[in-house]
C-alpha cells in the first residue's frame, strides 16, 4: 500500500506547519549541556526494522509504514494527526550478525493513548506502552545521520558520568539509547534533534507518576 511521494513530503512537513502533539514531561534536573525529564505513561506505535542495518536507512523506511498507518491503513480507517518526535531506537546486537537494529516510533495522540487503532497486519506495527520513567536527554542541531548520532550518544554519556546522575544509566531498558527528531527533513536551519537515555529516576529520589 504504497503512498505517492508528494503526500509522503506534506506529511514529513506537518509537524513543522502545524505544531504537532508531543509527549508531556517535566524537567527534573537541568545542566548546561544535558537535562533529565521525568516522561508520563504513554503508548508510541512502533516499527521494527530488524533488517536494516543503517540508521537513516532505517528510520526513513519505518517511517514510511507509520505514515500509512496515520493515513488509515489500520482496521478501523482512523486518520491520526502526526506528532513528534520521530524517535529512532537502537538496540545493539539484535540485528543481523549482531549488529544494531532499530525500531522507529510515533507517539500517539491524546485522542487514541487509551484505545490505539490496530494496524493492517502487512505493516508490522505494534503499540509500544512506556511506564512513566526518566529519560536524559542532549540536544543537537543538523541532520541526524550515521556518522554524528553515535558521536552526539557518546557525548552524553561523557556528561551524565560527571554528574549526579553517573549511576542511574543502569536502568533497565532494550535501547542503548534513541534520537528523537523534531523538524521536517526540509527545514535546513535551526534544525532541532535529541538523544536519549534511559535513567533510573529512584537513583537521585525522583519519584514517576
Amino acid at each position: 500500500m504504497a503512498l505517492p511521494l508528494p503526500l509522503l513530503l506534506v506529511a514529513l512537513l506537518l509537524p513543522a506547519a502545524r505544531g504537532a502533539e508531543t509527549p508531556q514531561y517535566t524537567t527534573v534536573h537541568a545542566e548546561s549541556d544535558f537535562e533529565v525529564r521525568l516522561y508520563r505513561d504513554t503508548v508510541w506505535m512502533s516499527a521494527p526494522t530488524p533488517d536494516i542495518p543503517s540508521f537513516h536507512a532505517a528510520t526513513k523506511l519505518g517511517f514510511h509504514r507509520l505514515f500509512q498507518y496515520l493515513m488509515g491503513a489500520n482496521l478501523n480507517s482512523s486518520r491520526i494527526r502526526m506528532t513528534t518526535p520521530v524517535l529512532t531506537s537502537v538496540v545493539p546486537g539484535a540485528g543481523p550478525l549482531h549488529s544494531s537494529a532499530y525500531f522507529v516510533r510515533l507517539y500517539l495522540p491524546v485522542k487514541f493513548q487509551a484505545s490505539p487503532p490496530v494496524p493492517l497486519p502487512e505493516l508490522n506495527l505494534h503499540p509500544d506502552r512506556w511506564p512513566s520513567h526518566c529519560i536524559a536527554v542532549r540536544s543537537f542541531s543538523g541532520y541526524a545521520r550515521d556518522n554524528n548520532v553515535v558521536e552526539e550518544a557518546e557525548k552524553l554519556a561523557m556528561s551524565l558520568s560527571r554528574s549526579p546522575w553517573a549511576n542511574s544509566t543502569k536502568y533497565p531498558s532494550k535501547n542503548a539509547y534513541s534520537i528523537a527528531q523534531y523538524s521536517s527533513p526540509f527545514r535546513f536551519i535551526g534544525r532541532i534533534n535529541e538523544v536519549w537515555f534511559d535513567v533510573d529516576c529512584k537513583s537521585t529520589g525522583v519519584e514517576t507518576y
